[in-house]
């Protein structure tokens, strides 16, 4: 059957089900309030998730274009060798959708991605399309994040970034070497040359607003001197890690596919192994550091310790090996040094900042801001005295932070599992 032929009903388990193993991040923090007779908006409240620039949470349709892809990744369920049912939403469809589940309150917005069909050109050309009659035959305002495809054309890809809230790139594997053996139809280069675009045009529309060309609160990440985004370093990108600081996060993920596995390939995992969910967790906490904290990424990983620590959070795990730096006062310490205590987070350290100025602060004071104390307790001082008699060494605050998040990993690492309800329950459109 052709794209037009299959049941859209039939296309949305397939196209649904296959976006499962497509990794979204959270959100920008996109803040486009409604308009009169547009639908949607990125502010209010309302399956894939996102935050909008609130905090509040905002559930997306999560959808590939297609899953008939020409290229042949060992790692990926939409590989051209699987035998498994294809299916590719036209433009229309993809509007159609959108808006009745929008009109349902189902979601608020939309994840697009997809595998490579025909060429990547045609691909990114019809993702457009589709967003492209959303924006304006539809008047949708609401949220949508779309997967730039690495080889399609520059223009389209600028284009479309003025359509949408969020783009993002699928790095895939973390090393040159690790892509060529298990995803030979991609380079390196192909990846990082749309990051690099997207990183330029939100630079240039910055500075169009009157803004910083720096990228949110990141103090400039990009200029790196050993940064992958540097202009400099991009010749020899092939002979060095694609991205040390998300490692395997797209690898950890895809590769660990049950459809692959029956391949009985040897440089796919094991039957039964499970996916690293807790690493996955550790890696988006980290981003977070990178795009709101402050945090430089050879802070966080560097050649001599490339890991993690999955037992507790990157600030966690950076602040044990920067002990120098504590205990903070609460009621002395700037914003900057606030942010980088375990627990603290941006909206409490703005709130510290601007309750100390009518009085000192204790533990009781700063629990009330949003502070978490289980965490924080061990790198600060209120008036001068810290809330228990801890030793600030990081074998003993180590084996507490981890006791402390135990529960917490146990539950991402064995995450409860629902009937997920078809979003045809109560209508038909086909």
């Amino acid at each position: 059957m052709t794209e037009r032929e299959i049941p859209l009903e039939r296309k949305l388990k397939i196209l649904a089900d296959a976006a499962k193993y497509d990794v979204a991040c959270t959100s920008s923090g996109s803040s486009r309030r409604g308009k009169k007779g547009h639908l949607g908006n990125t502010v209010s409240v309302d399956i894939c998730h996102t935050f909008s620039s609130d905090g509040r949470c905002v559930s997306l349709l999560k959808i590939l274009f297609s899953n008939d892809c020409v290229f042949d990744c060992k790692y990926c369920p939409s590989r051209a060798a699987n035998e498994k049912e294809r299916a590719t939403f036209t433009p229309e469809e993809i509007c159609r959708l959108v808006v009745e589940f929008y009109r349902r309150n189902y979601i608020e917005g939309l994840f697009l991605s997809s595998a490579v069909v025909k060429s990547p050109a045609y691909t990114m050309e019809r993702m457009y399309e589709a967003i492209y009659m959303l924006r304006n035959k539809y008047h949708f305002n609401g949220y949508i994040h779309v997967k730039a495809i690495p080889g399609a054309p520059d223009d389209i890809i600028y284009a479309l970034g003025f359509l949408v809230d969020r783009m993002s790139v699928n790095l895939e594997l973390p090393t040159a070497e690790g892509l060529k053996r298990l995803a030979p139809n991609k380079k390196p280069k192909n990846l990082i040359r749309p990051i690099q675009q997207i990183q330029r045009g939100i630079q240039t529309q910055r500075v169009a607003l009157g803004k910083d060309r720096r990228m949110e609160r990141a103090k400039g990440n990009q200029y790196l001197s050993n940064s992958i985004f540097n202009e400099k370093n991009t010749s020899s990108v092939e002979e060095k890690s694609v991205f040390s600081i998300m490692e395997d996060a797209q690898k950890s993920v895809k590769k660990n596919d049950n459809v692959n596995r029956r391949q009985n390939d040897p440089e796919l995992p094991a039957i039964g192994t499970a996916p690293p969910l807790l690493r996955e967790h550790r890696l988006y906490q980290a981003d977070w550091l990178l795009r709101y904290y402050g945090f430089q990424a050879d802070e966080l990983l560097s050649s001599d310790r490339p890991n993690f620590n999955t037992f507790i959070d990157p600030k966690c795990d950076w602040a044990l090996r920067h002990l120098e730096y504590f205990p903070v006062e609460i009621n002395q310490a700037s914003y900057e040094q606030l942010l980088r205590v375990p627990g603290i987070g941006n909206k409490s350290a703005g709130r510290i900042v601007r309750a100390r100025r009518q009085a000192a602060l204790d533990f009781e004071d700063i629990k009330k801001m949003g502070v978490v104390l289980k965490r924080a307790v061990y790198f600060i001082t209120c008036r001068g005295k810290m809330k228990y008699h801890t030793p600030i060494e990081e074998d003993f605050i180590t084996r507490q932070l981890i006791g402390t998040n135990q529960k917490d990993n146990w539950k991402i690492e064995h995450p409860t599992t629902y009937r997920q309800l078809s979003l045809f329950d109560d209508f038909n459109l086909t």
